[in-house]
């Protein structure tokens, strides 16, 4: 796959738009590889807090995919923030896309380990790659690595050294190693790139 030509569908998380400074360095950072389309979800462009149900949710996901189809020749990569990521795999299901790339993937439901939101990542046979902070209260390491264990998909993982649930490193413990974020976020970038060279 060469990354000149992919094009990234760039979905949120449930609490942020793409218009959310995160969300736009997420951009930022995808634009260096590739074309980036960003959508939001229903419920936010009316201005609403809760998300849609998941079917709802699907539709939406669909329906911006196929807008991408029709301008775009090349791969396709989905990515999203959390729930955004979460909906992608699910996308994936029913949808030929080429690879999923999950910033932060919401594993526990509500923070709860015994609530695991794995069902489409094990039907799943996409090309997949997590990029998950050890700070994620919503995705502990040891759980993701049994769940990937289970996987029939290709997957990788991107670790984010103290990285939280947006895969923020708090400013003292960059200042205790020695890096910016934007250091950090190089190296998502590098995973990413990486990833999809192989994919």
């Amino acid at each position: 796959m060469t990354t000149r030509d992919i094009a990234f569908l760039l979905a949120p998380g449930a609490g942020a738009p793409t218009t959310h400074p995160r969300m736009q360095e997420f951009r930022a950072l995808l634009e260096t590889i590739g074309t980036v389309v960003p959508f939001d979800y229903s419920y936010a462009l009316q201005g609403r807090k809760s998300p849609d149900r998941l079917p709802k949710l699907i539709e939406t996901h669909r329906a911006a995919l196929a807008e991408v189809r029709n301008t775009h020749a090349g791969p396709i990569v989905l990515v999203g923030k959390s729930m955004g990521g979460r909906v992608g795999c699910h996308v994936a299901l029913v949808e030929p896309v080429d690879a999923v790339i999950c910033l932060g993937y919401p594993l526990c439901g509500g923070g709860d380990p015994s609530k695991l939101r794995d069902e489409a990542l094990l039907a799943l046979r996409t090309p997949i790659l997590f990029v998950q902070g050890t700070k994620d209260r919503l995705c502990p390491l040891d759980l993701l690595e049994g769940v990937r264990q289970r996987m029939k998909a290709p997957n990788a993982l991107h670790v984010v050294a103290g990285g939280d649930h947006s895969l923020v490193v708090s400013k003292t413990e960059l200042k205790a190693r020695g890096v910016s974020q934007d250091q950090v976020d190089g190296e998502i970038r590098l995973g990413i790139a990486d990833f999809l060279t192989q994919h």
